[in-house]
């Protein structure tokens, strides 16, 4: 069965790099505006049966600009800039996304960045992992995703109204561990790049996700980077 993966794209500019948290809420804010959308229901479609792979890669100057003139959705997060294109069997990528580099997403943040609003959704990033930004960022697009499965309607419509905002930070190791047996949405990475199989690396938190009801793991594989 070939693989379908989801291509995320940053923008990294020598002289301005984006500051690492901006580029993981951006990236998890454009998953949730790609699955909030139905012009690529198929492609979408194909690609949950198979996994949720995310595979992000960076561009600067020109190729950044052929990045935005194929299909797909921006985002801009504060200092960081992403877009997602459609899902694509692994071995058939736009040429112009297929020509981008895949290291080179060392990020950083200058400061140390706001607690998160406690009413709005979270995701939690594994204390113990040690992760590139782009590794990161496929992982926040991960929880993103299943925050987005474990929403119903009622709960979609709320988060719509607030901008489908959503917080990405490194969890603290005491509460890393209340959220491990919390019961919310969990990201088992599948293990292809820089981490062990099976590593948790991110857990989805929000008001109404403690509520229950989110996307069984069987559902299907996460597929991550």
């Amino acid at each position: 069965m070939n693989q379908w993966v989801l291509p995320l794209v940053v923008r990294i500019e020598r002289a301005a790099p984006p500051e690492r948290t901006d580029a993981l809420e951006a990236a998890a804010h454009v998953v949730l505006r790609l699955l909030d959308q139905d012009e690529w229901a198929e492609p979408i479609a194909q690609w949950e049966r198979i996994g949720i792979r995310k595979v992000v890669r960076r561009a600067r100057g020109a190729e950044w600009r052929r990045a935005l003139a194929l299909p797909g959705i921006s985002v801009e997060v504060r200092t960081a800039e992403v877009r997602v294109h459609p899902p694509v069997p692994l071995d058939d990528w736009p040429r112009d996304l297929q020509r981008l580099q895949v290291s080179g997403t060392d990020l950083t943040d200058s400061g140390v960045p706001g607690r998160p609003d406690p009413e709005s959704a979270v995701l939690w990033v594994n204390p113990y992992l040690e992760m590139s930004a782009g590794k990161a960022m496929a992982q926040a697009g991960h929880g993103a995703q299943l925050a987005w499965w474990g929403s119903d309607e009622r709960a979609r419509d709320a988060w719509r109204d607030t901008g489908l905002g959503v917080a990405v930070r490194t969890a603290s190791p005491e509460l890393w561990a209340s959220l491990v047996d919390s019961g919310l949405p969990v990201v088992r990475d599948a293990g292809f790049t820089e981490i062990a199989p099976g590593s948790v690396t991110v857990i989805a938190d929000a008001p109404w996700l403690r509520l229950g009801g989110f996307r069984p793991a069987g559902w299907g594989p996460l597929r991550a980077t």
